[in-house]
């Protein structure tokens, strides 16, 4: 038993969202200049022999951790993740880094919001109020009343609800599966699945952009990883509000790298999202140390 620490846990959480910000960025570098579903997955083929490898590690090898209760739900939440992370990647190419990731903030809230029909939890009109100002953050940096608003900003919520509905199923499948099972499931479904609809995009690829896609594929491996270390030495709902540094992390890279600009509307739209998201987590975590 790895003894619980949750300042190096958030020490390796502030980490784990920069190698994750760094690989967006590598993502819509590459997917600004050849299809979305090669990039990704080209990704998923070193994501899944990573999960492979952590898998045969583990006690009892891989016929252990591919055991599953849940064998269809645990296909979907695979499925349905590498599809997120194509929705996600032609976001960045569509309006940007900052954009993209502000608005893909609200994903807890969301989760929030549909955890109780979805799983029965129970959801307190504090956190509510917390999901109504979030999603009034959002409104904010969609401005859909105005003339400046883009069909296209809609994508980055589009994956938010994805990633929102894959949160839920990975709650309801750590109910009969190990969360060896469920990361196995997650990388090896979204490699057939990305296999299948990807390798009728095949592009050539420049050299150098090979080395770019080497780093793509490094950046997400090492992420993982670090995501793992994270959750092995401290509690969830400690580093969990610290997540949302990938934003900053993202905003950042979009200033630096691409020329981003950060709007007022989407500034103060994003505050109030991550103001939100953040209390309703310390409002979870609340709830769940008074059972």
């Amino acid at each position: 038993m790895i003894p619980q620490n949750n300042a190096r846990g958030i020490a390796l959480m502030v980490a784990t969202t920069f190698v994750f910000a760094m690989q967006d960025g590598i993502s819509r570098l590459l997917a600004s200049e050849y299809n979305v579903l090669m990039v990704v997955m080209i990704r998923y083929w070193f994501f899944a022999a990573f999960v492979i490898a952590i898998a045969a590690r583990k006690p009892g090898g891989l016929a252990l951790v591919m055991a599953s209760k849940v064998p269809r739900l645990q296909v979907f939440r695979g499925a349905l993740l590498a599809l997120e992370i194509c929705v996600m990647v032609t976001a960045f190419v569509l309006i940007g880094l900052i954009e993209t990731h502000a608005i893909f903030a609200c994903y807890p809230l969301l989760i929030a919001a549909l955890s109780g029909p979805v799983l029965g939890e129970q959801v307190g009109w504090r956190r509510w109020a917390a999901i109504g100002v979030g999603f009034a953050g959002v409104l904010i940096i969609l401005q859909p009343g105005g003339g400046v608003f883009q069909i296209a900003a809609l994508v980055p919520f589009l994956s938010a609800l994805m990633f929102a509905v894959y949160g839920l199923a990975t709650r309801f499948a750590a109910r009969h599966d190990s969360s060896a099972t469920s990361f196995f499931y997650t990388g090896t479904v979204g490699a057939v699945v990305m296999t299948a609809i990807g390798i009728w995009q095949w592009e050539p690829m420049a050299s150098q952009d090979w080395l770019w896609m080497g780093l793509l594929c490094v950046s997400g491996v090492f992420g993982h990883w670090l995501l793992i270390k994270v959750y092995e030495v401290a509690e969830a709902s400690a580093v969990q509000p610290f997540a949302y540094l990938q934003l900053v992390f993202a905003t950042a890279l979009g200033f630096v790298a691409f020329g981003e600009t950060l709007r007022t509307n989407v500034a103060i739209g994003a505050a109030l999202v991550v103001g939100a998201g953040v209390f309703a987590l310390i409002r979870a975590r609340a709830r769940d140390q008074t059972r």
